[in-house]
């Protein structure tokens, strides 16, 4: 009995632009209902690798294999708003596509915006601003929700809130979820599957196998993986929506 069909599949994918190796043989498997992280340094391809999964780029060589009529939600690093374009957020969310006064306020409800819905963009914090552009990407009720840096320019706490809420989500709606970040702190933490790219696939899986792999480590340094080590444990607590720490008791 064969199992799951990945939504997204690339099998050999290579890609060259003005004679520069931007993705090299790269073979990735998004699977229903997984979070899979991008991660690597900056040149790594990892914006490029999203864009061949999207259709945006053609690879010069491999195959990308789409689950047909899949439905993607994406949100960019982070969305630049020009200082006096009057734009609320409601209005801003409205941009993205048709969608009835109700359905937007239970979007928003389940990013926890509903309040910022009057609020100018320009006015948002750094952790507002990437809810919103998240409650953007799921107007579409996607699949697959792609999240190109989704913790750009948020706190430390708030980057726990924020991963926190992107799991919820999956839970809740059952898509699939692949992550982009340079960010090796809490994102291992918050994802079920880890891909470290260099142009190619230094190395793939749970985030405790990679985070032990040669070439992970040669690549971050082995002072990564201690660094790593207060966030991959089992919590005792957990982050409100803010990124407040509340304490969990076990009777």
């Amino acid at each position: 009995m064969s199992g799951p069909t990945p939504l997204v599949e690339l099998d050999g994918v290579s890609l060259s632009r003005a004679g520069r190796p931007l993705l090299d043989n790269v073979d990735v498997a998004v699977m229903p209902g997984r979070i899979v992280t991008v991660i690597g340094p900056n040149g790594a391809g990892k914006t490029t690798l999203v864009r061949v999964m999207l259709g945006l780029e053609k690879p010069d060589r491999g195959r990308v294999k789409r689950t047909p009529g899949l439905t993607v939600g994406y949100m960019p690093q982070r969305l630049v708003v020009p200082e006096h374009m009057p734009l609320n957020v409601e209005h801003f969310l409205r941009l993205g596509g048709r969608v009835g006064a109700d359905r937007l306020r239970d979007l928003a409800a389940e990013v926890g915006i509903v309040h910022l819905l009057p609020r100018p963009m320009q006015a948002l914090s750094g952790g507002e601003h990437q809810r919103v552009l998240l409650c953007r990407a799921l107007l579409r009720d996607p699949r697959l929700l792609v999240l190109d840096e989704p913790v750009q320019g948020v706190d430390i706490g708030g980057q726990a809130a924020l991963y926190q809420l992107i799991n919820r989500i999956r839970e809740r709606r059952g898509c699939a979820v692949v992550m982009v970040s340079h960010d090796l702190h809490l994102v291992m933490a918050a994802t079920d599957e880890v891909i470290c790219l260099n142009r190619h696939v230094c190395c793939a899986g749970h985030p405790d196998t990679v985070s032990r792999h040669s070439e992970f480590l040669a690549l971050f340094g082995p002072e990564v993986q201690r660094a790593m080590a207060p966030y991959t444990h089992h919590h005792d607590h957990r982050h409100t929506m803010h990124g407040d720490v509340v304490e969990q008791h076990h009777g």
